[in-house]
């Protein structure tokens, strides 16, 4: 089921409320689902390998911790933050700037021109180290496990 955009963010605790969340794809509401953003977000860096490195290991720690308390929004959204460091540091691996598209583009957003590639060793590096942690949680037994039965709760259609 879709990522609902249309809650109330601001208002609800996910904590609270598990049966609101739902899983989405990809990074859908990584910096939206409270109080999980507040809590995982002050970890997430990038910048360079070693930074790269303490940040996914401690998200990590982060993720595992709310795996152990069965809190499969909670582990869900460390997945999400994890995954988030692999794809925006590849970006900035691929060009510096961030931006991947041309700006002032009065193309569509499906043709929009891609910049050339500018490519970054060590943010391609730091892309490598959330890689291997992303692969890590989203295989984990209990994470899968927590998944299915959060799927099978919440988000029949």
């Amino acid at each position: 089921m879709a990522f609902d955009y249309s809650l109330d963010f601001k208002n609800i605790n996910f904590r609270q409320h598990p049966e609101l969340y739902r899983v989405g794809k990809g990074e859908q509401g990584v910096l939206l689902v409270e109080p999980y953003k507040s809590e995982i977000l002050p970890y997430w860096r990038f910048k360079t390998p070693d930074i790269a490195k303490e940040s996914s290991e401690k998200i990590y720690e982060i993720f595992l911790d709310y795996l152990d308390k069965d809190d499969f929004v909670g582990a869900d959204m460390a997945r999400k933050f994890i995954q988030m460091g692999y794809t925006r540091s590849r970006r900035y691996a691929n060009h510096k700037s961030g931006r991947k598209y041309q700006q002032n583009s009065q193309k569509s957003d499906s043709k929009k021109e891609i910049l050339p590639y500018d490519v970054d060793p060590i943010k391609a590096e730091s892309a490598a180290i959330f890689k291997a942690k992303w692969i890590q949680a989203k295989t984990n037994d209990k994470y899968l496990q927590l998944l299915a039965k959060h799927k099978q709760l919440y988000e029949i259609s």
